[in-house]
């Protein structure tokens, strides 16, 4: 190529770049992160809720969407003191978008593979109860593997809202009834009744079913509050009585608190117990019958792409949940065959 032709080729080559750096309105622009503000912006609901899960200011995301509108020479948002609303060419940015960025992710996924190193912020909802105690073990084994992730470590007995929330994943007890997640099942916590033995006054553990019913009763408003209903182990013949609690509570804590200090018996799950069954403080009452158990799951939404912070982060509560199970069946089976 001749010396002129070569300089030809680099004005023209220069003169482009100038273009799209017009076009954009900001020199250097990164395109991907003004769709990705886009994204939030609408998923949020509003540019603060948006700077917040961003990490920057609300003046940086304003500027950023404006940058957008300029560069596509549309109006996305309608805006107004109250009220944000996508305008046509808005609703169509927003479907193009979540596929470009969705696209976008896919593609570093693959390129990276098995070699992604962790990073950022990964945001989790989980129980009161669990969230203080068993699953303690492993955030802090998924932490010290990991340096390069924080976790905010939400405790919420609750239903997460994750896109606008900008909740990664949550821990859930009951049923999963939102179809738009993912829900894995990891175990089923057992449910037993107990009370202390000041409560008990010397009466075993193993009394008749029907004398459960003259105790004073603790309820938990989360799973139940006017009636017991249980089941026989040997072959699932159910037992039901109505009560009247002394106390109604909707934490796991304060149930068991007041059940050790003599207040009432109650049903609980037997994991948060095990330890004060084992060491006297708790009777395991009837231990040949039990509530129905009430099943565990890790929920997330629905992606074609997952961080590897949180693709390592499910990995290793799965890895884990088998030993807090089998702790509590344990302590459960010891029990059970110490009362016949």
């Amino acid at each position: 190529m001749t010396k002129p032709a070569k300089q030809e080729n680099m004005h023209a080559s220069m003169q482009a770049n100038k273009q799209a750096n017009k076009s954009s309105g900001n020199p250097g622009v990164d395109r991907i992160e003004l769709m990705e503000t886009f994204v939030r912006i609408v998923e949020t609901g509003s540019l603060s809720a948006a700077a917040e899960q961003l990490k920057t200011s609300q003046p940086t995301v304003s500027r950023r969407l404006q940058t957008l509108e300029r560069t596509l020479g549309l109006r996305l948002l309608q805006r107004s003191t109250h009220v944000m609303k996508l305008t046509e060419d808005g609703e169509r940015c927003f479907a193009h978008a979540k596929d470009l960025l969705d696209n976008w992710k896919t593609m570093e996924a693959d390129l990276r593979g098995t070699q992604d190193e962790p990073e950022g912020t990964l945001r989790v909802l989980v129980p009161h109860a669990l969230g203080q105690d068993q699953l303690i073990a492993p955030l802090v084994d998924y932490l010290n593997r990991f340096p390069g992730v924080s976790v905010e470590w939400l405790l919420h007995d609750r239903r997460p809202d994750f896109i606008a929330e900008g909740i990664d994943c949550a821990i859930q007890v009951g049923e999963v009834d939102n179809p738009s997640v993912v829900a894995i099942k990891l175990f089923e916590l057992p449910r037993i009744v107990v009370a202390s033995p000041a409560l008990m006054q010397g009466k075993a553990p193993d009394l008749p079913v029907e004398e459960l019913q003259n105790l004073p009763w603790l309820a938990l408003r989360t799973f139940y509050r006017d009636e017991v209903a249980i089941k026989r182990l040997a072959d699932g013949q159910p037992h039901r009585f109505a009560v009247r609690p002394r106390m109604s509570t909707d934490s796991l804590y304060a149930l068991r608190n007041a059940a050790l200090s003599g207040l009432g018996a109650c049903l609980v799950s037997a994991w948060l117990v095990a330890d004060d069954i084992e060491k006297g403080r708790l009777l395991h009452l009837v231990p040949e019958w039990r509530a129905s158990p009430l099943p565990f799951y890790l929920v997330y939404p629905y992606a074609r792409y997952y961080p590897a912070r949180l693709r390592l982060f499910m990995e290793t509560v799965r890895a884990m949940m088998p030993q807090i199970e089998e702790k509590t069946s344990e302590v459960l089976t010891k029990k059970s065959k110490s009362a016949r």
